[in-house]
């Protein structure tokens, strides 16, 4: 199979043998692609190279060849945003969620649109709490596992004064009892409500959707966490949004 000009974002890139590299883009039409760059590291590759790196949008060609495709030709379509701190943590985990979570030639419209997005909502300085909530929810829609956040599992709408679990299969479940961790593990239903109508809540609400989130997103990694959250600790620390 041969890709042509095809649109994507790069995912990952990590050195491969002396002058290559192994790449994961997500692309719209064909899913996440496994790239073999060869003979990236020459003098006159920079270019190349730049257009290679994680959070790039990219039009490249390839030729599939088994499980990797060799890549024959790319070009940076943008400037990929340029992030510090906090910001370039935040990518790094959205980037292992997709690696995770997106399977390679399965066709991703819908999340290579809600990347595309979130790019742009990080190039923005937009808070980065609620970025990372909206974009957990676009995934899980894309991926077909979402659920609606304005009713719970069994259609009754969403109280905002009251406090709900996340369960992956059925959706916002009432917490009856907040004794022990239940507070702790569950969201606010004035969260969920702006999470359906897209506005985005209190800082407090905001802080509730990071755990009942990553309990939805951990079963459906099979149990088996992500580096970001050894790496970051707790990566919710963003979870104050900030003016910019």
């Amino acid at each position: 199979m041969r890709y042509s000009a095809e649109p994507a974002f790069v995912l990952h890139a990590r050195a491969w043998r002396e002058t290559s590299l192994l790449v994961e883009v997500l692309s719209a039409e064909h899913g996440r692609i496994g790239l073999v760059a060869r003979g990236v590291h020459g003098p006159k590759k920079h270019v190349l190279r730049a257009a290679l790196q994680p959070l790039q949008s990219i039009r490249f060609d390839a030729v599939q060849r088994g499980e990797l495709a060799q890549l024959t030709a790319a070009e940076a379509v943008d400037a990929a945003p340029l992030l510090h701190g906090d910001a370039a943590m935040a990518a790094f985990y959205l980037n292992e969620l997709c690696l995770r979570l997106a399977q390679r030639h399965d066709p991703q419209s819908e999340l290579h649109a809600a990347y595309g997005l979130v790019r742009e909502r990080l190039r923005s300085a937009e808070p980065l709490a609620w970025t990372l909530r909206r974009f957990e929810r676009d995934l899980l829609e894309a991926l077909g596992s979402g659920f609606a956040f304005d009713v719970d599992g069994d259609d009754v709408p969403i109280d905002p004064a009251a406090r709900y679990r996340l369960d992956p299969e059925h959706g916002p479940r009432r917490v009856l009892s907040e004794r022990g961790g239940e507070r702790r593990e569950s969201t606010t239903g004035s969260a969920l409500l702006a999470l359906a109508a897209d506005a985005m809540p209190t800082v407090d609400d905001v802080a509730s959707l990071r755990l009942p989130f990553r309990a939805v997103l951990l079963h459906h990694l099979g149990g088996h966490g992500l580096k970001s959250w050894d790496m970051l600790g707790e990566l919710g620390r963003v979870v104050a949004p900030r003016s910019g």
